[in-house]
């Protein structure tokens, strides 16, 4: 099996675990439930319709720069007249129709996300990508991603460009140390912290949205300290990395 590596950045992001109507979370990096939307969407998949063909997908997130946590708060539904919809699909009446919500958003935060599965579900996945059929989004469809979003479609160790090829979007401070925190699907015993969440996705329809529940561990790796590096020089590394798997 050969990877994928996506870039996920963008002026907002939102990768809700346990959100309901007026109160959304995010976390502080992508949900598997998250970036299967964001493929879904890309390859025109129907609310409802089976997400067999992304079980056995495996996803490894580093995070790049984690953002700043943001609070949006707003009404919505003054005016509508035919009032708020329920989840259940029916109508909050008229009379009550505004309502109070706050969503949290991350705000100039980069992630850099492996994707490893069979090679022929990657084949089509980085086609739908490339001339995505709606619009992929950082967990809300508010939150389109900056380009490039594909960088690598034929990464023979996804996991591995992710600690030693692909730059980190900011630069070392004084003293700091070259390391990033991975995100990956399976509780390490030796990991800083392995904690549960329920973003697996079991059913993307419109009234009915059902979540599985994996284990995940954050792990600090260190990685090559001339990877991290900002502004044009950022730019010219990440094109001189694309530009390497193209010609591979």
């Amino acid at each position: 099996m050969s990877g994928l590596v996506l870039r996920l950045a963008g002026p907002l992001q939102s990768w809700g675990e346990h959100s309901v109507f007026a109160q959304r979370d995010t976390l502080r990096f992508p949900t598997r439930s998250g970036l299967i939307g964001l493929l879904a969407s890309a390859e025109g998949l129907e609310r409802g319709r089976s997400l067999a063909g992304y079980e056995h997908l495996h996803f490894t997130v580093r995070i790049d720069r984690p953002g700043v946590r943001m609070l949006d708060f707003h009404t919505i539904g003054g005016g509508m007249p035919r009032g708020v919809p329920r989840p259940d699909g029916t109508q909050r009446p008229q009379a009550t129709a505004t309502m109070v919500t706050r969503r949290q958003y991350l705000s100039d935060a980069a992630f850099t996300v492996a994707i490893e599965g069979p090679d022929d579900r990657l084949a089509s996945i980085a086609q739908a990508l490339r001339q995505p059929r709606w619009q992929p989004y950082l967990g809300r469809r508010s939150c389109p991603p900056d380009q490039p979003l594909l960088l690598s479609s034929t990464a023979a160790d996804p996991v591995a460009d992710l600690r030693t090829r692909v730059p980190v979007a900011r630069a070392l401070r004084n003293h700091e140390q070259p390391k990033a925190e991975f995100v990956t699907e399976t509780a390490e015993e030796t990991a800083d912290a392995v904690t549960k969440l329920a973003d697996i996705p079991e059913s993307f329809g419109r009234y009915d949205r059902r979540y599985g529940t994996r284990a995940v561990s954050i792990t600090t790796h260190a990685v090559p300290a001339e990877l991290f590096v900002s502004g044009e020089k950022y730019w010219d590394r990440l094109i001189a990395y694309i530009s390497e798997e193209e010609t591979r």
